[in-house]
Order: structure tokens, then C-alpha cells, then sequence
């Protein structure tokens, strides 16, 4: 399609290089100029003078010619008509005489062809970032004239403006002027987001083919997300560009109405497919900037449940809009904790989404009345995770478990249970025990958790890093600790961590004794040591 195609001009950078380039004024310029505001005068002074009109129209169209002719004329052409519509002067009424309707019946089909103009390539979906700027703001107009001169409401069925936000839909990706319609309409006029949203509902809905469909989507997503400001009473509907609404039953004024239409503008969007950056975005502000549209947000379940099963971060950000709508909403979502904890799995500790996901981790266990065996789940399969994580990832993990304990004693069995029958406690020593947790169940309520101990937490006091092994010690000794704040912990890496070992000011001097071997892998004695001998086992199974 035509708007759709690749523009040379498509960023504000470029839009302000356009607007300063200019060029030295010659006689013939200054001609134009003063032949156009001629033929404009005249037609304010007379209405003998309205043929006028298609000389201008005519000026307008050239659009080959190299100076600003044709912009001024649509500039003037713009005024004539705005004053046109405010005097009454293309309005049947009756009684009229036949020759005056027949002016009227003109002045509309020149309307009607000025609008088109604008609406054209040559203007609206220009390549000239100056042109489209022109072409909106003089649309934008016409659109609130005409509103102020009608004797009812807008319709979109009456009007450019549904014809124009459709081409700002189609205008390609990143495009600067769609960029000044959001920033200079649509965040600020309550009238203007009513209606596009109206619009989009309608245009997607309509019988696009695929590419154009896919695009229009793709503007409609970058439209709905600049909306960052949602209204939250009637009396926040106020500020309407074209004018107050006459009658008191408009639906501009309902807030209903208003996130009714909302709502539809964001399920058709959601409808027309994401990619996986697309969905992540919406995610991440689906709780404040788009829920808050919805007056049905179980609606909305389908989009997150998909989005849970794209894996990875999306997951994590779709249980988040879950939780969200089960806290905020009152939804009920029996599978929510089971989901979380399938994401608990050997490339959590590994992954760079590692801080997100325990901060959101700790917001959802945040709750005092969630069930022991459950939260001993999540305890003693991070514990066990940490065993092979990373260092960075182990110091969040046992602050986590620590908050886990205070928040719900019950799972202290886990740390401290004591044995009563003396028969059972001589043979745990003499024999040791099986380790209760199943790993491989996936629901954290049958995983008998809260039965097993943590040892893995013990095994880290002897980590290889000593801030792993100093950290881990905190599970042996008294709980006086009121909790830690989490966040000290989330930002630490690898790197950050060896670097404060090797910077550490060193108390005492440690105390190194070696000796060089002569030998590694034979004796004194010309035999195999212990070295060499496993080599020799090694080479041999190899073979």
C-alpha cells in the first residue's frame, strides 16, 4: 500500500532539518505569494469571487513545483474555508433559492476535493516532513470548525477525522508526524482519544489484507502505549478540543463509554497478533497502563495464559499481570503458584532476567497466609538450584529463604526438627536418611517439602567463595535479623564480587607454605605416583 511505504524523512530530527532548510526568496516567490493572499481577498470581499476556490485548488495540486506555492495556497484555502463554514455559507436550509443551493452543492464538492488533497500523498503521506506537518494541522482545523459550526455532536461518520487518524494508522514505522498527532492531540484532548479509539476499533476490524493489517496493528500498539494518563472519574473527561459536547447524554462524558471504548481499541490491537518484543512491552506496563482501561480485565486472561506459554521473561511478566488481576481484580486463578514454580528451573540463577524475577518472586510470596508446604517448596527447591547457581545468584537466594523463614515460622522444621524416639535418632546417625523432596513434582503442594531439611544450605558454608560460605552461615545462627532488604543483593555479579575480594584490606598476612614438586606424575623412585597412575587408568579406559 501507499502509506505504508518506506519514507526518507521518518524521524523529528529530520523533521526539524526540513522546517530550517530554506532558501533565498526571489521576485517570482514573492508574486505567488501576493497572487494567492489576491485571490484569498477576494473571496472574503465577495462571493462573486468563489471560483476563486478552484484556482487555488488548481495552485495547490502543482505539486512538481519546487517553491512554496502550493503550501500556501492549501494554507489559504484553509482559511477561506473556515470562515466559510462559520458563516453558515455551506449549509442547506430551507426555503433557499435554487441558485444558492447550487453554490452550496460546490462549495461541498470543493470542500470535499480539498480534504482529499490533503488526505493525498503529496501532503499527509508525504516524503517532505514539512508538508505532513502543514497537511495535519490544517485537517485538524477544518475538523474544529466544522464541530463548532454543527448544530449536533461529531459523528466520525460526518468529517475528516476518521479518514485522517486511519492515514496517521498508516503512516510506516516511526514516522515523526504520527509522533506530533499523539503529542499534540490525542495525550491531551479527551474528545480526540475517544474517537481514535473508535477508529481503530472499527479499522481493524475492517476487511484489510494481511500486510496492511499487520501494520496498522504495529502503529496502533505504539499509539495505545504513549497513553500513559488514564482517567479515573467523570470529572477528568473536560478537556475536549472540539468543544464541549451539546448534549448532556454524550457519550463523552460517560467514562464507561469512554474505557468501553478503550477496551475494544486494546483486545482488537492484542488480537492482531504481537512478536515477542511487542508482547514483553505490553507486559511490563500491563498492570498501570493498560488493565486500568479495561472495566472487564478477566478478559484479558487469555492474552497473559498465551503469553505465560512463550517462556522466558514473558512468562514471568505474564504471571506478574496475573497477579495483578488476582490482587487488584479478584480473580481467581487456582494455577497461578503452580506456574511460578515451574519456572524455577536450572537456568533461573544463570539468567540476566535473575533480579526481575526475584524481586516479582518476592511480591507474590509476599502474602502471610499462603500455605507452609507450599512456601517450603519454593524454599527447598532454590536451595537446591543454588547448589550448581552461580555465586551472584546464591547471595540472593539465601537472603530470600532467611525472609521466607521469618515471614512463615511453620517452615522452620526445615532447619531445626528434632527427633524424639531414641531408637529413630541412632539409627539416623548410624544410617543417615532419604531426602523426602521430589524435585520432579511439579506441584508445589505434593513435593513433601516441608518434611525434608535444608542440608544444601549447610553444604554452602563450605562454598569455594567466601562471601557464598559467610552468607550461608546466617541459616545456623539465632534468627535476630527483623529481614533483609532484598535489594542490596539483586545487583551483584561475579565480577563485582571477585573485585571485592581482591580490593579487601587484609588484617593479617595469611600464612603460605608450599614446596615444588620435582615430579608429578612419577616417584622418587622411578614408579607411578598418584598423579601418574590415574593418567596411565584414564589412557587405558580411552583406548
Amino acid at each position: 500500500m501507499a502509506g505504508v511505504k518506506r519514507k526518507r524523512e521518518p524521524t523529528k530530527e529530520g523533521r526539524k532539518s526540513v522546517k530550517t532548510k530554506t532558501r533565498a526568496k526571489s521576485p517570482a516567490d514573492d508574486d505567488v505569494q501576493a497572487t494567492i493572499l489576491g485571490l484569498e481577498a477576494q473571496i472574503l470581499e465577495s462571493r462573486r469571487h468563489l471560483n476563486n476556490i478552484a484556482t487555488l485548488l488548481q495552485l495547490a495540486k502543482q505539486f512538481d513545483r519546487e517553491d512554496e506555492a502550493t503550501i500556501l495556497a492549501a494554507v489559504a484555502l484553509c482559511r477561506i474555508f473556515s470562515r466559510l463554514l462559520a458563516a453558515g455559507d455551506m449549509v442547506k436550509s430551507r426555503g433557499l433559492p435554487q441558485s444558492e443551493v447550487v453554490i452550496v452543492q460546490w462549495l461541498k464538492e470543493r470542500y470535499r476535493e480539498y480534504v482529499d488533497m490533503l488526505l493525498l500523498e503529496e501532503y499527509l503521506r508525504s516524503e517532505t516532513a514539512s508538508k505532513q506537518s502543514v497537511a495535519l494541522t490544517l485537517l485538524m482545523r477544518l475538523v474544529k470548525e466544522e464541530s463548532q459550526t454543527s448544530q449536533h455532536d461529531y459523528s466520525l461518520k460526518h468529517g475528516p477525522l476518521s479518514r485522517i487518524i486511519e492515514t496517521v494508522l498508516l503512516l510506516p514505522k516511526d514516522d515523526a508526524t504520527r509522533d506530533e498527532f499523539v503529542e499534540k492531540y490525542l495525550k491531551h484532548f479527551d474528545d480526540i482519544r475517544y474517537y481514535t479509539f473508535q477508529t481503530i476499533g472499527i479499522f481493524l476490524e475492517s476487511s484489510l489484507e494481511k500486510s496492511a493489517r499487520d501494520h496498522v496493528s504495529v502503529s496502533s500498539l505504539s499509539m495505545l502505549l504513549a497513553l500513559d494518563t488514564i482517567p479515573s472519574s467523570k470529572g477528568g473527561l473536560e478537556n475536549f478540543y472540539m468543544g464541549a459536547p451539546k448534549k448532556a447524554t454524550s457519550p463523552l462524558y460517560s467514562l464507561s463509554s469512554y474505557k468501553s471504548q478503550a477496551q475494544a481499541a486494546w483486545l482488537v490491537t492484542l488480537r492482531s497478533g504481537l512478536d515477542k518484543e511487542q508482547r514483553k512491552t505490553v507486559l511490563r506496563v500491563f498492570s498501570h497502563q493498560i488493565a486500568p482501561w479495561f472495566q472487564q480485565p478477566e478478559m484479558l486472561m487469555d492474552f497473559l495464559t498465551d503469553s505465560y506459554d512463550v517462556g522466558g521473561a514473558t512468562s514471568l511478566l505474564a504471571l506478574s499481570g496475573l497477579f495483578y488481576l488476582m490482587s487488584e481484580r479478584n480473580l481467581d486463578y487456582p494455577s497461578f503458584y503452580q506456574r511460578l514454580y515451574s519456572l524455577l528451573d536450572q537456568g533461573l540463577l544463570h539468567s540476566k532476567h535473575r533480579s526481575r524475577f526475584f524481586r516479582l518472586l518476592d511480591t507474590f510470596m509476599s502474602s502471610t497466609h499462603l500455605p507452609a508446604a507450599m512456601v517450603a517448596s519454593f524454599i527447598k527447591r532454590l536451595a537446591r538450584l543454588a547448589l550448581n547457581g552461580p555465586p551472584a545468584g546464591i547471595v540472593v537466594v539465601i537472603p530470600w529463604i532467611y525472609n521466607m523463614f521469618k515471614r512463615h515460622p511453620a517452615c522452620t522444621f526445615m532447619i531445626h526438627r528434632e527427633v524424639r524416639d531414641p531408637a529413630i535418632k541412632q539409627e539416623l546417625k548410624e544410617e543417615g536418611m532419604d531426602d523426602p523432596f521430589d524435585m520432579e513434582e511439579k506441584d508445589p503442594m505434593l513435593s513433601e517439602a516441608i518434611e525434608s531439611s535444608l542440608w544444601e544450605i549447610e553444604s554452602l558454608q563450605s562454598h569455594y567463595h567466601p562471601n557464598v560460605a559467610t552468607l550461608a552461615k546466617i541459616i545456623s545462627e539465632q534468627f535476630t535479623k527483623r529481614s533483609y532488604n532484598l535489594e542490596d543483593f539483586l545487583d551483584h555479579s561475579y565480577t563485582a564480587l571477585l573485585d571485592n575480594e581482591l580490593s579487601r584490606e587484609l588484617k593479617k598476612e595469611p600464612v603460605v607454605e608450599f614446596e615444588i614438586p620435582k615430579r608429578i606424575f612419577t616417584t622418587d623412585e622411578g614408579g607411578l605416583g598418584p598423579f601418574g597412575q590415574l593418567m596411565s587408568q584414564v589412557i587405558e579406559s580411552s583406548a
